[in-house]
């Protein structure tokens, strides 16, 4: 018995080491580089910025962009402590999206910006890691309009060379990083934004695609699959604990229409102003990191609330934040 134990203290020693010298290599290489290898046509993209699809880019940001990257003394897209990541992340700062040449975004191409937001890949190679979103299944055009905006003359994007220190990404970080996530693949295809007429299609790409709503209202952060958000693990079910400004835990809500622990007793409208203006059903307003939405029109949240409707059901009752508890 005593020789079992001790060749079994061993295993656990051997393995032990192993999972440390793992972690070490980890934490050493950080988080991995990987090829830049954008198709032919993306390299050599010119985007044509005209009036509407500037519009139409500064409506995505303003989904997208303004709240990680614009500077909260006076709203200039610098970048700024994200503070609301989880502290698990370790400390990291927004990137300069002015159009600075050198600490902005002023010397890159159309393309370089398209692959970019595309798979998270800079021109040399660095790789933003799993929180900066990556916009697979964005349709072609928007993310032109959104390269549009960004050269724009725009006063936010004026270039601005102010700059936050290199982000502190902590271990475990770098072990997502180099294990289960990866940039997603270019698309194979043309995206192309669905029909406003069929409101499922157009719900869906408006809540996923555009609005990127199930990776904070599903239920496990790290299983969220951003090629097929449906595949996402308890998929609008809600239960991600975000933080609040003051650095306080909010779950987000259950999306799904159970009666219970979802919102399958709110009427449309309801819905609409909680998306559109962060009004609670019940009075009072949502907790953030919920912001109001009143960039999307009434008939884009409808269409929403339309596509939620055909989500499969999930019973999930997630505690509320309630403010001075």
């Amino acid at each position: 018995m005593k020789k079992i134990m001790k060749v079994l203290g061993y295993g656990l020693g051997a393995v032990a080491l192993l999972v440390a010298a793992g972690l070490l290599y980890f934490n050493l290489k950080g988080i991995p580089d990987h090829a830049y290898n954008p198709p032919a046509e993306v390299l050599h993209l010119k985007v044509r910025p005209d009036s509407v699809r500037v519009a139409r880019g500064e409506k995505i940001a303003s989904m997208q962009c303004m709240a990680c990257h614009a500077n909260t003394t006076d709203g200039k897209l610098v970048g700024k402590p994200m503070g609301e990541i989880p502290k698990v992340f370790g400390s990291v700062h927004s990137l300069n999206l002015t159009r600075d040449s050198v600490h902005g975004i002023g010397a890159w191409t159309d393309g370089e910006l398209y692959y970019f937001l595309r798979t998270g890949i800079h021109n040399d190679g660095r790789w933003s890691p799993p929180f900066m979103p990556k916009y697979s299944l964005m349709a072609d055009e928007d993310i032109y309009s959104v390269i549009a905006w960004l050269r724009s003359d725009d006063p936010r994007l004026a270039p601005d060379s102010r700059e936050y220190p290199p982000n502190q990404y902590n271990l475990f970080v770098k072990v997502l990083a180099n294990t289960l996530f990866e940039p997603p693949p270019m698309p194979e295809r043309p995206i192309t934004i669905p029909d406003s007429t069929d409101r499922v299609a157009f719900g869906k790409y408006v809540g996923t695609a555009l609005g990127h709503c199930y990776s904070c209202h599903s239920m496990d952060m790290l299983k969220v699959d951003e090629l097929v958000p449906e595949h996402s693990v308890g998929y609008f079910g809600g239960g991600i604990p975000m933080q609040n400004q003051e650095g306080q835990i909010v779950m987000s809500a259950n999306l799904t229409m159970d009666k219970e622990t979802g919102i399958g007793n709110w009427t449309e409208q309801q819905f609409i102003e909680a998306v559109r203006f962060g009004k609670k059903p019940g009075g009072g307003t949502l907790a953030y990191p919920m912001a109001p939405h009143p960039m999307l029109s009434d008939n884009e949240v409808s269409a929403i609330y339309t596509y939620l409707k055909t989500v499969p059901v999930i019973k999930n009752q997630v505690q509320r934040y309630q403010a001075g508890i």
